[in-house]
């Protein structure tokens, strides 16, 4: 929660739990019901609601999984070897693809946000997008005049018949989107 907020935005009203001689029954616990949360994160409410998300809204998991409403840092720790700080909260989780790998694909150390919305998306693995478009943001093609007009560079490699295949990981060629521990260009 925002850092000007006190108890009482997330736990409910103090003098009732006075009232009560103290007990838990009157202390609202948003580990056990993110609805508190959404009081104030309207938009992340939002997002849940979208056709893939977390279980949160089924409240299969909570906000407090992931996030340390307590902390200065919002995301919680998990201990990550070669991931970025975000990644770290997803690996509690999400331990298969975020183990070490040999050859580790440079966006891990961006960090999961840099492909996936972890809320919810209109994509199939909370992708921020679906298609090419995707690894395009990062791997950009190669311009200018020795290029010609419709076709697809990256690096020194013609992409053009890939890219009309399918997704660089739909395709068959780049299948260990994550990392791989035998091959450079991220295939099992």
């Amino acid at each position: 929660m925002a850092g000007e907020s006190g108890c009482e935005s997330c736990h409910g009203a103090g003098s009732k739990h006075i009232e009560g001689g103290g007990g838990r029954k009157f202390i609202i616990n948003p580990g056990k019901d993110s609805s508190v949360c959404f009081n104030c994160h309207l938009e992340v409410h939002a997002e849940f609601k979208l056709s893939h998300h977390h279980p949160v809204i089924e409240n299969r998991i909570n906000c407090v999984n992931c996030h340390d409403p307590h902390g200065t840092d919002i995301m919680k720790p998990v201990t990550g070897l070669a991931m970025a700080r975000l990644n770290e909260s997803c690996a509690g989780c999400h331990r298969d693809q975020t183990r070490r790998y040999v050859f580790e694909h440079e966006a891990m150390r961006e960090g999961c946000t840099a492909c996936h919305s972890p809320h919810g998306s209109v994509n199939d693995k909370l992708l921020n997008q679906r298609d090419v478009n995707l690894c395009l943001r990062c791997h950009a093609q190669v311009q200018g005049p020795a290029v010609p007009p419709g076709m697809v560079f990256i690096g020194a490699v013609n992409h053009t018949d890939f890219m009309r295949r399918a997704t660089c990981w739909a395709s068959g060629c780049h299948s260990a989107l994550h990392g791989s521990n035998v091959d450079p260009k991220l295939r099992f």
